[in-house]
């Protein structure tokens, strides 16, 4: 029996609402219908938040602009993240593998933290000049913690068990590694780099902030100096693209990496 033309098509919408992506969608449309009443009904004035309408027209009329000045805070993001990759897996190996590394080492990183970035940055563009090296450093900076914390913590949670069996089957040190520690890590790798990538988005405008004449950074200081709201709300509109941008790609590439992992099985909204 042919299925009814109604239910074919309510078996798409239902579908369609149970796409990862449709929820924040709805969501976010959700927001700006609000944002949008609140200033209408409590009447607030444009000098204090732009309307919706205000910040599109902007990005539709400014886009061009926007996209070039998007290039070289995307360009120190990625270099950023990057070098946190590069640099923190690395650490947080040594870390894990020797408590001695870890006794000197891991208490002056959760230190380094307590240090305000915007408080340093100044001494990178004094160091380095005003080009591009600055921006990456800033962006390095703020990515490197949260990969390190979080791939200590994966190689950590190893099994020993599992580790002593490999050893026993007469598996060399990095062939135990490799079969064992470093798949096991990859989750909380993973998380890490998620965490890091949008960081990275930050420390590459706290690095524009402080001395640059490029970058959306440089465009949110512009406005805020001549009190463009729409422009320095769709400066942050290109900023969370930016982040959830790089954010997906992290994620496209955790599921090519570790497809096998519980936390890349399909998520079914039933409610």
């Amino acid at each position: 029996m042919a299925e009814p033309e109604g239910a074919k098509v309510m078996g798409v919408v239902t579908r369609l609402l149970n796409a990862a992506w449709v929820r924040p969608f709805l969501f976010l449309i959700f927001i700006v219908v609000l944002w949008d009443l609140t200033i209408r009904v409590f009447r607030i004035p444009a000098y204090q938040i732009p309307s919706p309408g205000d910040v599109v027209v902007v990005l539709i009329t400014e886009w061009p602009e926007l996209l070039r000045q998007s290039w070289p805070t995307t360009y120190a993001t990625i270099c950023g993240f990057l070098l946190s990759a590069l640099f923190g897996i690395p650490v947080a190996m040594l870390i894990a593998g020797s408590k001695t590394v870890e006794s000197y080492v891991y208490p002056l990183l959760v230190f380094s933290q307590s240090v305000p970035k915007i408080a340093i940055a100044p001494l990178f563009v004094v160091w380095f000049g005003f080009g591009i090296i600055p921006k990456v450093i800033s962006a390095f900076l703020l990515g490197f913690f949260p990969v390190v914390v979080s791939a200590v913590q994966g190689f950590k949670s190893v099994d020993p068990d599992m580790v002593d069996l490999a050893r026993a089957m007469q598996g060399s040190r990095f062939a135990v590694f490799r079969a064992v520690n470093l798949p096991h890590a990859m989750p909380a790798i993973f998380a890490g780099l998620k965490v890091s990538v949008t960081l990275a988005v930050v420390g590459a405008v706290v690095g524009e902030f402080v001395g640059s004449n490029s970058g959306i950074g440089y465009v949110l200081q512009r406005s805020i100096g001549t009190f463009d709201l729409p422009t320095m709300f769709a400066a942050l509109v290109i900023l969370a693209l930016l982040g959830v941008v790089l954010f997906w790609v992290v994620d496209r590439i955790e599921r090519l990496v570790i497809p096998w992992h519980v936390s890349q099985r399909e998520i079914v909204f039933t409610s």
